[in-house]
Order: C-alpha cells, then sequence, then structure tokens
C-alpha cells in the first residue's frame, strides 16, 4: 500500500465506544507526552441533532459527512512532524457506526455499497497508526457519563444501541491488524487520580509511543 504523504514520528490512535473515555485519554496523553491532539470533528456535522432524531431518515447522510471531515483530519495528521494522538480513527466510522446503521436497516444496501466504496478508496491513501488504544467500558457506565457530561444530542440514546456498539467493537477488534493493541478497562482503571493505575497503564503504552 503506497501512502500520499510522511507518517508523523509516531501516530497514536485511540478507539473505543461513545463515553469510553478517549477524549479523557488524549488529554492525559498530550499533558504527559507534549503529544498534539487531533480529536473528532462532532460539531462540524451539519446532520448530527437531525441524525439523533431521526436515524433512518439521516443516517446516511451523517455517516459520509463523518468519513469525509475524519479523512481531513487523517491526512492532516499525517503531514505534523511530531507525534500526534487522534480521539477515534476513520476506522471506526465505517467498521462501526456506518456497519451498525446498515444492520438496523437505517442505511440500506446500495447507500452502504457507496460508502464502502468510498471507505476503502481514502483507506489506501491513509498510513496506519502506530499504535491502536483500545479502551473498554460497560454500557452502565457509559450511561452515567453521558448523564454527566450533558451533550443534548446524546441523552436519548437507548442502551441497546450502545450495547450493539460494544459487539461491534469486539468484532472489530479481533480482525484489526493494522498495528499492536494496548487494551485499557477505563470502568476499573483511574490512571488520571490513582498513581499506580498510571504506572501500568504508561508502562503498557510506553513501548510504543516513545
Amino acid at each position: 500500500m503506497s501512502h500520499a504523504r510522511a507518517k508523523p514520528r509516531k501516530f497514536i490512535a485511540i478507539a473505543g465506544n461513545i463515553g469510553a473515555g478517549k477524549t479523557t485519554l488524549v488529554d492525559f496523553l498530550c499533558q504527559t507526552y507534549g503529544f498534539r491532539p487531533f480529536v473528532e470533528p462532532n460539531l462540524l456535522n451539519p446532520y448530527l441533532d437531525d441524525f439523533y432524531g431521526d436515524m433512518k431518515r439521516w443516517s446516511f447522510h451523517s455517516q459520509i459527512s463523518f468519513l469525509s471531515h475524519k479523512f481531513r483530519l487523517h491526512m492532516e495528521l499525517m503531514a505534523e512532524p511530531q507525534t500526534v494522538v487522534q480521539d477515534r480513527t476513520i476506522y471506526e466510522d465505517a467498521e462501526i457506526f456506518a456497519r451498525h446503521l446498515h444492520n438496523l436497516g437505517y442505511i440500506d444496501n446500495r447507500d452502504f455499497r457507496t460508502y464502502n466504496d468510498l471507505y476503502q478508496a481514502m483507506q489506501e491513501a491513509l498510513a496506519p497508526p502506530d499504535l491502536l488504544i483500545r479502551l473498554t467500558c460497560s454500557v452502565r457506565s457509559i450511561r452515567k457519563r453521558i448523564r454527566k457530561r450533558g451533550r443534548q444530542n446524546e441523552q436519548e440514546i437507548p442502551s441497546s444501541y450502545l450495547k450493539q456498539l460494544n459487539v461491534l467493537y469486539d468484532r472489530w477488534f479481533d480482525t484489526y491488524d493494522l498495528s499492536p493493541v494496548v487494551e485499557i478497562n477505563t470502568e476499573k482503571l483511574d490512571y488520571i487520580s490513582d498513581f499506580v493505575d498510571r504506572l501500568e497503564v504508561q508502562r503498557a503504552m510506553e513501548p510504543f509511543i516513545l
């Protein structure tokens, strides 16, 4: 596979369900090691509120918007000379969220084929991460975090939706082979305030990121 641009010194990707702690880990890595963050462009998606109001009507539009923004972001981070940390990858957009909406019937077969053709073409131009950090968490804890952070368009997300996303994450990680993977259970590890947990997390990641 050929890549359009040189990779950054290190490319670290954070993957996990809604509310699993991705932004917290990005902030921790960037503050601890001086890396540059690349965050998920939720606010750039003009379909997001419509999507949460009527998923069947707006799923394809919303996923295409996410994909295009994520591709642009990935291309930007590939041009960075310093180590970068990405909050959610383009792979998750396709392998988790678009696939789940297709499974539900919200994206029909024709639109899903079009989406996947575009995704596969984009993937050919992108350098994979040097490390993928997988965050896991129970749906119960995810629901608590969603309520606590108070984003209005997330409050009505059903538990069944979050459960199915967790299932798809498990399946995706079973076949993911683009880079090494470090798994962190954010329900059990408090690496922000607990010194022992922080050391455990850093020891797992540092062989790949420094």
